[in-house]
């Protein structure tokens, strides 16, 4: 019990009850657009899977042979050469199994600040000791890593280099490079989080950090550019660390459903994914450039905001000592919500940031969402 005392609730899960409600526009939860599902694709996925009965009975612990296969296919394809996957119930669960191999209580995980609230309470529970690094707008800096490495010697750096969560922010190239020999120097494990970099509106993209540093586990997902209630993610890293999560994977629910892994693999064998993914593409990044438009009428003078090259965030800070919590009260009261900034800072928060995903509202919407938010902000 002990290891839960200080675990708050994510404010995100939290708000779903008060945003619930069809009257608000929503800037809050990180969600991708329902409208936008391959729902057709996905029942004839679904359909054929369940043409065979052994999607019913219990499976092997790392996955469906063929989904791992073309998992691993498409990362290969990505520039992340990829022999082999354990495949989890999601990529939250693939943090937790990764948390609970590396982490004894008390070790040190290094993280990007701020970063993804969900990433602090996992490493909460494992009882381990979280030391933020500072940022820019380019990602993580390597200086500051450096310093916390030579004085914290941290077991894990965790970060999401594209898109970050929640910031919009992308990690460049050569920082890539110069925090993967800061790992190898001073033996820390990264754990690269990529769960946005397929949604990708303008720019190229940079090799992921697993491409370049075999101390790094990383970690996928099918909820951003398939469906978030098939709960399907995947974790890659070196054949013995690989070995041991599957250990710990039997330990924590024995395999992830069969049915839809099976109708994962039927859906990726059948569709092209990769033009799926070009029609969310040009709609988020219609979305996104709906937001940031209407940002400088929304906002007061002073503040200041991520300008993202994909993903589903824009991350803003107010001028002053404002506190978007109390704000976040009277945007309620106005139909409109955001996620308040504290809770996705490891230590001393800035209570003057706040986050809006642009994701599940379409342009007319945000810009009517994004005018009852004016009414609260200026």
């Amino acid at each position: 019990m002990h290891r839960t005392l200080p675990v708050a609730s994510s404010p995100v899960r939290d708000l779903l009850a008060l945003t619930s409600r069809p009257e608000v526009i929503s800037f809050a939860g990180g969600f991708p657009a329902p409208e936008l599902f391959d729902l057709d694709g996905l029942r004839a996925a679904y359909d054929l899977a369940l043409q065979d009965r052994s999607v019913l009975q219990y499976a092997p612990t790392e996955g469906n042979p063929s989904l791992r296969s073309l998992v691993s296919s498409r990362l290969t394809g990505r520039g992340l050469p990829t022999s082999d996957v354990l495949i989890t119930t999601g990529s939250q669960q693939a943090l937790t199994l990764v948390a609970t191999a590396l982490l004894e209580p008390g070790a040190v995980v290094a993280v990007e600040e701020p970063t993804y609230l969900a990433a602090l309470q996992c490493f909460q529970m494992a009882g381990a000791r979280i030391v933020p690094v500072a940022s820019d707008a380019d990602g993580l800096l390597p200086a500051s890593l450096r310093e916390v490495a030579e004085r914290e010697r941290p077991t894990m750096l965790y970060l999401v280099p594209a898109f970050a969560n929640p910031t919009g922010r992308t990690l460049t190239a050569s920082r890539r490079s110069e925090i993967a020999a800061l790992a190898a120097e001073h033996d820390f494990w990264i754990v690269e989080d990529d769960p946005y970099g397929e949604l990708r509106y303008r720019g190229s993209s940079a090799a992921p950090i697993a491409s370049i540093s075999d101390r790094t586990v990383y970690l996928g997902s099918f909820s951003k550019i398939g469906a978030p209630g098939m709960r399907l993610g995947w974790l890659r890293a070196p054949a013995d660390l690989l070995r041991t999560l599957v250990i710990v994977k039997q330990a924590a629910d024995l395999h992830t459903s069969t049915v839809d892994q099976a109708a994962a693999a039927a859906y990726l064998s059948r569709t092209d994914l990769d033009a799926h993914v070009a029609r969310l593409c040009v709609e988020y990044g219609t979305r996104r450039d709906a937001m940031i438009a209407a940002l400088p009428s929304t906002v007061p003078d002073g503040t200041t905001w991520s300008d993202p090259d994909g993903g589903m965030f824009v991350w803003l800070r107010l001028p002053g000592d404002v506190d978007s919590a109390s704000l976040l009260k009277e945007a309620l009261r106005h139909d409109v919500a955001f996620v308040p900034g504290a809770p996705f800072f490891a230590t001393t928060p800035d209570h003057a940031t706040f986050r809006m995903s642009f994701t599940t509202n379409t342009p007319a919407e945000i810009e009517e969402g994004m005018a009852r938010l004016a009414k609260v902000l200026r």
